[in-house]
């Protein structure tokens, strides 16, 4: 079978599910199937893999968004995907990717199945602040959605989701797997940590991996180990990943007077050190009602680690409290009170833990070979002449999409141009004030004052402090 898989990430540029795309194409080209991936150009990109990475044209927008957009109608790349003759197109992302689904499905006739995986209207709310605007986007996501022959769903929350955007069609829930074995890190690595990190036995350890951003629910989690700390029980909690909101979170961190029990590595991406840290773990904290699936609460999982969870969010779905997980409202107090519970009989870390590993967890192999199933039946589904036929654009339609591509540069042109003009302005300043006496005389104190202090230590300790500080 011939796959096209089609996403608007994907190494270098990590996330959840440019993640998700690497393993669809790696398991289904181990399954003898005949697999391209479809992805926006990245300078950064060694397309070293065992199938083809077909990059067309897109530019920097990073700053912005946090990715590159691409230019789904570059010809080199379409004369090449259309020569591709594939069977299914599998798309990820419901905006520059399927676009060019949709015009490859007129090209070829093959099928568009699509996986909604992100809360797209919170997205869309972050980078949109007119409601107009917003509604509208929203409902040019829902169309573009609608026009897919099958809609899948990583979770029900996440089906929820894609229907309170306007989407009334049907369904699928196909969820994620994890790439982690089933078993829990060497004893030796778990005790490296501790080692590591001066935590003494017997310490409980709660953990969090992924996007340091507070839509996570992170702050939440650090109110609640305020009250947790408050209560009197000791414990390390680890924040494994980088984001927007480190820095932030650091300071929050320093305001509560935790930072001698929070510990924040930073990114992980050896996947035999992250088993470490779940392994050492006692319990994984992931109070976001942001995921559609939390992938990660199912890599603890795999490690025998349980997780404290929002009750009724997607990444609770499958856990009964105190029996695979533990389940809270979303608020500290809530947090707060379930961890001082568990505190109390920290045996019953262990017994959570491997219940999860026994009834939440899915290996890829499993997740993609259900898909891969599901491929073949519509595929069926398609020789019958049993899907809309594919649709006919307009020429408005690739108007449309060249302008607000051609927006795009123009803005990020604006941007260098500022930042260009910026500078000049502070050179033009810093180039007049040279010879103002009032410069001079500044200079001219500054001398004399290093000759009253000469080299006392104490004093240049403090001044070393305060230009230290000044950087950071």
């Amino acid at each position: 079978m011939k796959i096209l898989l089609l996403n608007d990430s994907f190494p270098p540029l990590i996330d959840g599910v440019a993640n998700v795309v690497l393993n669809y194409a790696s398991i289904l080209t181990g399954m003898g199937a005949n697999v391209m991936v479809v992805t926006p150009s990245n300078p950064d990109a060694a397309d070293d893999y065992p199938f083809e990475v077909v990059r067309y044209k897109s530019m920097d927008t990073t700053k912005l968004v946090g990715y590159r957009t691409g230019f789904p109608f570059d010809a080199e790349a379409l004369e090449r995907l259309e020569a591709f003759q594939p069977d299914i197109i599998h798309v990820h992302c419901p905006i520059v990717s399927l676009m060019l689904a949709r015009v490859l499905r007129q090209l070829t006739g093959a099928p568009i199945v699509f996986t909604y995986h992100t809360k797209f209207d919170i997205e869309v709310h972050k980078y949109i602040s007119s409601r107009f605007l917003q509604d509208g986007a929203i409902h040019l996501l829902a169309d573009n959605i609608s026009c897919c022959d099958e809609i899948w769903a990583v979770s029900r929350g996440a089906a929820e989701n894609l229907r309170s955007l306007g989407y009334t069609g049907p369904c699928r829930i196909m969820e994620n797997g994890v790439d982690l074995p089933k078993a829990r890190a060497p004893k030796e690595a778990a005790a490296e940590i501790s080692h590591a990190y001066g935590i003494p036995e017997g310490i409980p350890v709660f953990l969090f991996v992924g996007r340091m951003q507070w839509y996570k629910g992170n702050r939440i989690t650090l109110d609640a180990l305020r009250g947790v700390t408050d209560a009197g029980y000791d414990y390390r909690m680890f924040f494994v990943g980088d984001g927007a909101d480190l820095a932030e979170m650091k300071a929050y961190t320093d305001e509560l007077s935790l930072s001698d029990k929070v510990i924040f590595t930073g990114a992980i991406r050896d996947r035999e050190v992250l088993r470490a840290f779940y392994t050492r773990a006692d319990l994984f904290l992931f109070p976001s009602t942001f995921d559609t699936n939390g992938i990660v609460v199912r890599e603890a999982a795999a490690c025998g680690l349980g997780s404290l969870l929002v009750r009724g969010s997607c990444a609770a779905e499958g856990i009964t409290h105190l029996e695979n997980g533990v389940l809270a409202e979303e608020n500290p107090v809530s947090m707060r009170d379930a961890l001082i519970e568990l505190l109390k009989k920290p045996g019953e870390f262990r017994r959570i833990g491997e219940n999860a590993g026994n009834q939440i967890y899915i290996p890829w192999s499993k997740s993609v070979a259900l898909a891969y199933e599901r491929y073949r039946i519509i595929c069926q589904h398609a020789d019958r002449g049993e899907y809309q036929p594919p649709e006919n654009f307009s020429e408005n339609f690739f108007e449309m999409y060249a302008d607000f591509y051609t927006s795009m540069e123009k803005l990020r042109e604006l941007q260098r141009d500022i930042i260009t003009l910026r500078q000049e302005f502070r050179d033009m300043i810093e180039e007049h004030l040279e010879d103002h006496p009032l410069r001079r005389l500044k200079n001219d104190l500054q001398d004399r004052l290093e000759e009253r202090v000469g080299v006392n230590p104490f004093i240049l300790k403090i001044r070393d402090h305060i230009h230290k500080d000044r950087k950071e």
